[in-house]
Parts: C-alpha cells; structure tokens; sequence
C-alpha cells in the first residue's frame, strides 16, 4: 500500500519548503518533493530552489562582496583609510558565496528533520486518483496525498535565437559563476536580475553596458525612484543603459560575443567578453499533465488559482512564482503558510497589496504600495512626504547620502498608500512601511511613532511628517 501524507508539497523553493514547515507545524503528515541538485559537489539533491541556489542568496552574497571592494576602492579614503594596494580575488569570493548557499540549504533538511517534514527526492507526477487521495509518483515509487501544493517555481526566460552556454552567453546560473572578471560585460535586461549582476561586475571592474527593451527605466517603480536611480547608475557608477532596444541577435565568437540590435531604427553593435541574458522568467507549469488532468493554466501559463492559491482541481493548490504576482521568494512564503494554515481549517490570506519589492543595487530601491502615477490613473487623491538622506545625521556618518524616503498618503484618512525608498539599507527600512500598510496605518501614525536617534528609520518618521508639510529637520 502507497504511503500516505495529509500533504505533499512538489517543490521544495522558497514556497514549498516554507509551506511544509508549516504544515508539519500544525500537525498534518507532509512529504516534499525535490529533483534539483543545481551544482551540489557531491550531486545531491538541494533544497532551497532558484532563490538560495543560483538566485537571491548566491547574488546577494557577491553584491556584498563587490560593494566591500567599491568601497575599498573609492570610498574608505574619506574615513582616513588608505591601502598601498588593493587585490581581488574572485576564486576567494566564489567560494565564500557557495559555503553560504551550501550552510542554507543544508539548514533547510535540518529543518525538514526538526519539524518532520518527509523528503521525497525525484520528479513528482500526478500518477491518478485513489478514491479521495492523489497519487504522486516520485522516483518510481507511488505516495498519496489528500492534498498537493504545486511549488514548482519559475526558470529564465529564454530569448529567441539565443542559446545558453553559461560560458560566453550566460543566464543568472552562469553570471554567478564567473571565474574571472570580463573587461566587457553586456547585459540584455534592465530589470532588477540585470541590474543586480551588472552591478557586481561594474564595481569588479568591468565595462557594463545593459540593453533594454523598454522605453522607460524601472518603469514598475515610482517615477522619482526611476529618474533619481538613473542619474545614480549612469552618471555616478558609469554604468552604459541603453533603453528602446530592438531586433537583438547575437554573434558567439571564439572568445566575445557581438550583441546587434536597433534603436530608433539605428543599427548598432556591441562586442563583449561575456553576455548575461536576463529578459525575465517564466513559470515551470508543465511536466503535470494537465491536460488530462484538467489543471487550469492562465493565459500567461500560470497555474490559475483563485486569491488563496487553490486552484480548479480538489484539493490542489499552487504558490509562488507558478502563479499569478510578483515573482519574490517572500511573496510565495507567504502563500506557503496560508495555504497549509487554510488546509488545517485557519483563515489565513496574504495581502497582495503589502508586498514589498526590493532591489539589492547601491544604492537599494525598495518599495511598497501604490506608486504615484497609479494613484493619479485611479482618480485617488493623496498627499506626499519626501525627505532626502542628505538631511540625515546617519546616512552624512556613513558617508552615503543618495537617494530619499518618499510616503504617499490618501487625503482625508491619511492612509498610507505607498513608501518608496532609494538609499542604503532601503531593503531594511521598507519593513516599517509594510506593517503600516498591512495594518491600514496612517501616515499620523508613522509620525508618531519615536524612532531612535541617530539612525535612517528617521528618514521615513520626516517623510511621514512631511505629507503634512511639517518635517522638523528638512
């Protein structure tokens, strides 16, 4: 007889694992299922997927190590500290960034065994039904389940004609692994993957130019963060974006890459030692045979699931970047916990509204909420709150100044509809304003609150002040 769990989780990322935690938690039987050992040495398989593998964790790890030696370079000179020399060792930097996804991801089977969470290790398939228990297939041997969650994550979309060697053309996996700085870099994307990496290398020393298929930069942030960043990374870090980027091809030579393309019906080209492709990521829908199934998929090719994951099968849901929403490792979490909670009989929900986007440039952008040009297409009247970090006893100590705090308010409740932030430790600061969002704060609140002194929080507590045009030390 198949063994039997209340759950079994296909996928074991940021939402599966977190979810079977949970379920486990609550006292349901659960087993999760992996098939990926990404670059394990041993080639086990790996929990933690694309986000602590080959995404989040490796690359803030090497964004870490890159601004250390930015710093280093440029910046510890008007602290006093000067170095005869500076070196760079990136085999030594490598490793440090893969001792810190290997500690990650052997934390979560660590986790998986505290909690009691099964590990199932091959590819899970829907096998049929038996009587009210899903059967899944996993490595030749049958497991069912009353319920499943499909947290099957997303992979890097791929660009026509284009093929990944992680060589010369690289996608996310391969730009975390480069054994040596390229003189030229190219990137295809402007999003926050391209810019994140494009950054590690520019301040490595590389020539970075970034190819974007849109007219406007960031155009999912907040106009004065897109216009404010833009100055930063063109004109301060000399980083080459160029925008309205059309008919890309790409030439592999023995040694560099030559990118085509055209912009403004301009024919131009650009030769590099190595090329990141990063035109965003798609969801990893397939391999469940939906069709004779019936799993409803969106136009999109996302698992269709209505706002607590469920999708249009009994007892089957989905979470995380398969679905519909932001693709962010906290965002699938969350859906995680809510739907094991909502199988345990809770009323769990997750509030799309307060999910924060972070992206982990120098200096972070980080945002949540509503920006100003939506509120003005939605016909709701607010008021905003700006204070720069120039006017901060913190940030003027730590020697970096860039960026502001912005809040947006509705007028008459004063409810905060949006925070924006561009400066460091924006990815930090964002968190006060989630919890204002999340539980309807208004931006009085936020000014009421004593935040401790000297420090960057207080930049939001002026900008709070701010939308009733009473800042104290702006």
């Amino acid at each position: 007889m198949p063994k039997q769990f209340d759950i079994v989780v296909i996928g074991g990322g940021p939402g599966g694992y977190v979810a079977a935690i949970r379920a486990a938690q609550i006292g349901l039987a659960t087993a999760c299922v992996e098939q990926a050992a990404y670059a394990d040495p041993k080639g086990e398989v790996r929990l933690g997927g694309t986000c602590l593998n080959v995404g989040c964790i490796p690359s803030k790890a090497l964004l870490q190590s890159s601004e250390l030696y930015d710093q280093a370079g440029h910046a510890f000179v008007m602290h006093g500290i000067g170095f005869e020399s500076l070196r760079l060792d990136v085999r030594t930097m490598m490793q440090r960034k893969e001792n810190i996804v290997a500690k990650l991801t052997a934390g979560i089977r660590a986790l998986f065994r505290k909690n009691g969470v099964t590990l199932l290790t091959g590819h899970g398939r829907f096998a049929g039904r038996s009587d009210d228990r899903w059967q899944i297939e996993v490595g030749g041997h049958t497991v069912e389940a009353t319920h499943v969650i499909l947290a099957t994550g997303s992979s890097a979309r791929s660009l026509p004609g284009v093929d990944i060697d992680n060589t010369l053309v690289c996608d996310n996996v391969g730009a975390l692994a480069f054994e040596a700085v390229p003189k030229r870099l190219g990137v295809i994307g402007a999003g926050v993957i391209g810019l994140e990496l494009g950054s590690v290398w520019k301040r490595l020393g590389s020539e970075v130019t970034i190819l974007e298929a849109l007219p406007d930069f960031l155009g999912a942030a907040d106009a004065d963060i897109a216009r404010e960043a833009w100055k930063v990374f063109t004109k301060r870090q000399g980083l080459e974006i160029v925008l309205g980027v059309r008919s890309i091809a790409v030439e592999r030579g023995a040694a560099t890459v030559t990118v085509r393309y055209e912009v403004d019906d301009q024919a131009f080209a650009l030769e590099v030692d190595r090329l990141i492709v990063s035109v965003g990521r798609v969801p990893n829908s397939g391999g469940f045979d939906a069709e004779p199934l019936g799993l409803a998929l969106d136009e999109r090719g996302f698992i269709a699931v209505d706002e607590h994951c469920h999708t249009n099968l009994e007892n089957v849901w989905a979470v995380g970047d398969v679905v519909r929403g932001p693709m962010l490792a906290h965002k699938g979490m969350e859906e995680g916990v809510m739907v094991a909670e909502r199988i345990a009989g809770q009323a769990s929900h997750v509030n799309y509204d307060a999910i924060p986007w972070v992206i982990y440039t120098q200096p972070e952008i980080a945002w949540v909420g509503r920006t100003e040009a939506a509120l003005k297409k939605d016909g709701i009247e607010f008021r905003a709150g700006k204070i720069p970090f120039s006017a901060n006893g913190r940030a003027l100590g730590q020697g970096d100044t860039t960026g502001f705090v912005k809040v947006l308010a509705e007028t008459g409740s004063d409810r905060v509809l949006g925070v924006h932030i561009l400066g460091t430790n924006a990815s930090e600061l964002i968190a006060e304003a989630v919890v204002a969002m999340e539980f309807g704060a208004a931006a009085e609140d936020l000014a009421r609150i004593c935040h401790a002194h000297p420090t960057l929080s207080e930049a939001v507590h002026e900008a709070a002040l701010a939308v009733d045009k009473r800042s104290l030390h702006f």
